[in-house]
Formats: C-alpha cells, structure tokens, sequence
C-alpha cells in the first residue's frame, strides 16, 4: 500500500488539497465516536451538522428513496459487499449529503467528501482512491463538474476497482494498473442533464430527491426544534414549514432566525404569532417568497403589463444576473405558477397578479394585460 501510494503522490505533482476522511466508528476509525461530516466540513455551523439525520429511519419526507435504499443497503450487509455506486439529483437543500453520511453510517464505513470542481487533474483523484480503506465511501458533490480527464479515469476504478496510472511523457511513458479497494461511489448533482452518459450510467441506483410537502417539512421542523431545545407550537411549525420553498435547508434557516426574533422580541417561546411576525420581519410571505421574488413579479406585472420580457431586461430592472435569475429565483417561480418561459419572454400568470393582489385584464391575443396598458397586436 506504502509503495502504491509513494507511485500515486509522484504522478501528482502537488496541488489540490486532500479532503477530510470521516470514520462511522469515530474521527478517523479509532472507535471513539460516531458519524461526524463536520470533521471534514470544519466551516459548517456546528448547529447544521446536529440537524443532519444520522440514520435513515430519521430520514423523513422522501419515502420512495429512503425504502429503495434501504434495500440496496440491507442487501449489501447481507453480503458483506460496499453497497453500489449511488447518485443523487435534486435541487440544492434536499438532503443529498445528509443521504451520503447516512449511506456510510449505515454500513459502518468511513466517508471521504470532495467535490467535481476541486478535482482538477487526474491525479487529484488518484490520490484520493488509493488512500482509501476496504468499503469506504467517497462523495463527490457536484459530481457533473467534474474534467473530462478526471471522469476517464473514474471510470474503471468504479467498474473493476483498477487504476490506470500514467508514468513519463513521450515515447518514453508508460501505463500501470493499480488495484484500488472496493469502495462506493455516492455522486450528486444539481443538474442531472449536465451529467455525462458513460458516467450517468456507471452509477447502480439514481435517486431523485423532490420538493418536500408542508407535511413532511413540519415533522422536520419539529424534529430541528427538538435539536436545538427551541419551545414550538405546533401551529408554529406549519407556519414556518408552508414557508420554506419545500426545502429542509430552508426551513432549518428560517426556524433559526424565528428563534432569534422570539428571544429578542418575546418571550423565548416560537408561538403561531411569534413566528408570523418574525417571518413578515424577513420579508417571507405566505408562499415563501422572498423580497427578489417579488420585485421580478412586480417588474412583469407593473412595468411591462405581465410580459412578455426577455430575461436581460427583467434582470437589469431587478437588480440581478440573469443566471441568478434563472438559477435560484425562477425555479420555484415556475413551480407556483406564478411565471410563464414562452420563446418570446418571461410572462407573468394570473396567480402573480393575484398574489400582488393586481388587477388583471386579458388581450384580444389571450395575453394578461393590466388596465391602462397598450399591447402590440
């Protein structure tokens, strides 16, 4: 192993920095205590990592995936085998790192954490898999970033566990294969479609992660709070839970700055009211959205009649990049149907001028139209 990874380190060449290694049976495998992806995160907020789940039974608002991975785990410790590569897509603030500690929790196995942009040269990622142990686990987030140089050789160390090693340039190089331990490969990704094919399909399991219901956000809520020993209503909950965008990151985040309003503003205690009026205090309304959300509904619906309008031009008159826009705002835009794509623009729905409590008219050509603006024909 000494030797392997003596060969490893020269074909390196320095840079890129090794990420951290957790252990499920403590800080590095020596027993000493359980899962902890902050060993490897040291910038995470220590409150975050306590509200990750640790187990999958603790995992809450995707039942579908969790009982898919329940058997590809299960069945793996029946055969004492690391379970198969698994990827995971879904919108940032789902869970898919949670479900990576959990994978390696479940199995007793260490987790080593890296992401696709931070692998830049093959031998970044060779360093990574011969230092790893029999049934670790590797998570790569982002993994659709990663260089095409990175991926060839990613490719017959999750197939056959071997490792093709590039000694010497010229008519001089030569090629060694390196055996590498048996490890399972947990990838997510934000963009499956960005994700190349040869890749994609190497993965055994691709879990799709979707939005949670106020149901399942609640639960995760109430459980947060329990964490964090905040006093919460039940009618809070829901309240913060019909808020977040069906996001866990985001309900967690709005839980902590409502316990920030209640010690400051009341008495410590997260009641129904207590939370109303923190959450107004952020400007979060009761649909979840937030200031920029609504300053692009009122720029389609005031300045431009509910549209069309190209992308550019919402974004200058709101104050964003257009890939701000269309990355982190018009997502959930769509999804409310609050916002319409045509080929022609962005256009604003009845339920944005409803929801800006705006009247509406309707075109001769069916466009929405406010009362007072000339359309084109």
């Amino acid at each position: 192993m000494s030797e392997r990874r003596e060969v490893i380190a020269g074909h390196r060449g320095g840079g890129g920095g090794s990420p951290g290694r957790v252990d499920a049976r403590g800080d590095g495998g020596d027993g000493r205590g359980d899962l902890s992806v902050t060993a490897v995160q040291p910038d995470e907020p220590n409150e975050e990592a306590r509200l990750r789940p640790r187990r999958l039974a603790d995992f809450h608002g995707q039942p579908e995936l969790t009982e898919h991975l329940g058997i590809i785990l299960e069945a793996a410790r029946r055969r004492s085998q690391p379970p198969d590569h698994i990827l995971f897509a879904g919108p940032p603030g789902l869970g898919k790192t949670s479900l990576a500690g959990i994978v390696a929790g479940e199995m007793g196995a260490g987790m080593r954490i890296t992401s696709g942009p931070s692998l830049v040269r093959g031998g970044d990622l060779a360093a990574i898999l011969t230092d790893l142990q029999e049934g670790d686990v590797l998570f790569v987030d982002e993994v659709h970033r990663l260089p095409p140089t990175v991926e060839e050789i990613l490719y017959p160390a999750m197939e056959e566990f071997k490792l093709d090693v590039i000694l010497g340039k010229g008519p001089s190089a030569r090629t060694i294969r390196i055996d590498v331990p048996r490890f399972s490969l947990i990838g997510a990704t934000t963009r499956a479609g960005m994700l190349a094919g040869p890749l994609r399909d190497r993965f055994g399991f691709l879990g799709r992660l979707e939005l949670y219901s106020p149901v399942a956000l609640a639960g995760i809520v109430v459980r947060s709070a329990e964490i964090l020993a905040i006093p919460l209503a039940g009618e809070a909950a829901v309240e913060i839970a019909s808020r977040a965008r069906g996001t866990p990151r985001i309900a967690n985040r709005l839980l902590r700055r409502v316990r920030d309003y209640a010690e400051v503003r009341a008495d410590g205690v997260v009641s129904l009211d207590v939370a109303r009026s923190a959450l107004e205090l952020l400007r979060i309304d009761e649909l979840g959205l937030d200031k920029i959300d609504r300053a692009i509904l009122d720029a389609l619906c005031t300045k431009f009649g509910g549209g069309p309008v190209g992308l550019t031009t919402l974004s200058q008159c709101v104050g964003e990049d257009p890939e701000t826009l269309e990355d982190a705002y018009e997502p959930y835009l769509l999804q409310c149907g609050l916002l319409h794509r045509t080929p022609r623009g962005r256009v604003a729905t009845a339920l944005a001028f409803e929801h800006l409590g705006l009247p509406i008219a309707v075109a001769p050509s069916g466009a929405l139209m406010l009362p007072g603006f000339a359309r084109e024909p």
